[in-house]
């Protein structure tokens, strides 16, 4: 008979062991690729991100005997911090070999966890929050895996379900092939002589970080400010990300437009770093670090992915929201004039924001993976 050990992460070594649970329990998995374990110390790090000051969270490792089966973490918001029409509990990057058993223990001491905090309703997974990788796979298994994407067995949904876990939410990722029509499309919204003068994108000014940053923060929390389960996305939080990110997006992945002189939208495209750091198996040392920085100079991508993306509120319902939104697209074609990307990717999109899914439809993008938030009563 099997040992299951569920143990909390209480020092370096155990966060360690956190950190690489997926690369290890899904190694050789058909549409797994495994993050590098540094990029994910940056985002577990309680004193590397910001996220951890507001909320109580505890993480836990699960062995079978003696070797790595599963993780899982639960977090609390503190007071003033309330997902909007969700809950402050939630769990967050469950991971599990194809065990019940282990998936059983691994829910019931966070739900045992959150219960001692008074809570009665928990959410997930979030990890570690909703502005950063959200939901299980419960579609697209064997879709192209995608940097800052969460990919889960296909036997893990119901694992889950088992132990009483019902749909909340489902997010939407599309998938758009970049082709001749896309990269030799003109910008008739911009061609209009009425958006002319209105309408003006401009590349990012990385130089001006800190500047530009305030304004994608505004502008990205009144964008999603009415969307379930929001909590706002702080310039702290932002800040500790947008160092990073500057490293590895495109010179042209960043851009805003401006309406009437007012920036009123924005996208952040990056390239699909799983192209180049899939067969590192997670470590950079001692060979992997001079393999990441030669293929940083000389890979050419065949995917990426919209990481990042706002509308100003006031402007979703209206006409010229529309445009705005038309102008993304076309702007977004004819960057892909620029890059080698032969497709691209859009997500996480609520199952209801409409508003957001016809105009990528009618555009071409076609559903590529699904994620499901889960809730149960404690």
């Amino acid at each position: 008979m099997s040992i299951i050990e569920i143990t909390p992460v209480d020092g370096l070594r155990s966060f360690l062991a956190f950190c690489k649970v997926p690369r290890v329990i899904y190694r050789g998995m058909t549409g797994f690729a495994p993050s590098l374990d540094a990029e994910r110390w940056t985002l577990y790090a309680k004193p590397l991100n910001p996220h951890f000051k507001l909320v109580d969270q505890q993480a836990w490792i699960a062995r079978r005997d003696g070797k790595l089966a599963g993780r899982i973490t639960a977090q609390v918001y503190k007071d003033g911090m309330v997902p909007r029409e969700a809950s402050r509990a939630q769990f967050g990057s469950l991971d599990a070999i194809e065990d019940e058993e282990v998936v059983a223990k691994l829910t019931a001491t966070a739900e045992a966890w959150l219960k001692t905090r008074g809570e009665t309703l928990v959410h997930g997974p979030f990890s570690p929050s909703i502005n950063g990788e959200m939901g299980m796979l419960v579609e697209g298994f064997d879709a192209t895996p995608m940097f800052l994407t969460p990919w889960h067995p296909s036997y893990l949904p119901a694992l889950l379900e088992r132990q009483g876990y019902r749909k909340a939410r489902d997010v939407v990722s599309y998938r758009y092939d970049i082709g001749p029509v896309d990269r030799e499309a003109e910008s008739k919204i911009m061609a209009r002589p009425e958006w002319r003068e209105r309408l003006k994108i401009r590349t990012l000014d990385l130089k001006s970080l800190k500047a530009e940053s305030k304004i994608i923060v505004d502008i990205f929390n009144d964008a999603w400010s009415q969307n379930w389960g929001f909590v706002p996305f702080t310039l702290e939080e932002f800040m500790s990300i947008a160092d990073s990110l500057k490293y590895i997006m495109p010179p042209e992945g960043g851009f805003m437009i401006e309406l009437d002189g007012e920036a009123q939208a924005f996208g952040v495209f990056l390239p699909n770093l799983h192209e180049i750091t899939a067969d590192l198996d997670g470590k950079l040392f001692p060979f992997g670090l001079p393999r990441l920085i030669s293929r940083m100079r000389n890979h050419v991508y065949k995917s990426g992915r919209i990481v990042l993306f706002g509308i100003r509120r006031d402007l979703q319902k209206k006409a010229i929201g529309g445009v705005v939104l038309l102008a993304f697209i076309e702007e977004c074609r004819r960057r892909s004039r620029n890059v080698s990307f032969e497709h691209a990717e859009f997500g996480w999109i609520l199952e209801n924001n409409m508003g957001m899914r016809k105009p990528i439809e009618m555009s071409g993008g076609k559903t590529d993976k699904i994620h499901r938030v889960y809730e149960k009563a404690l």
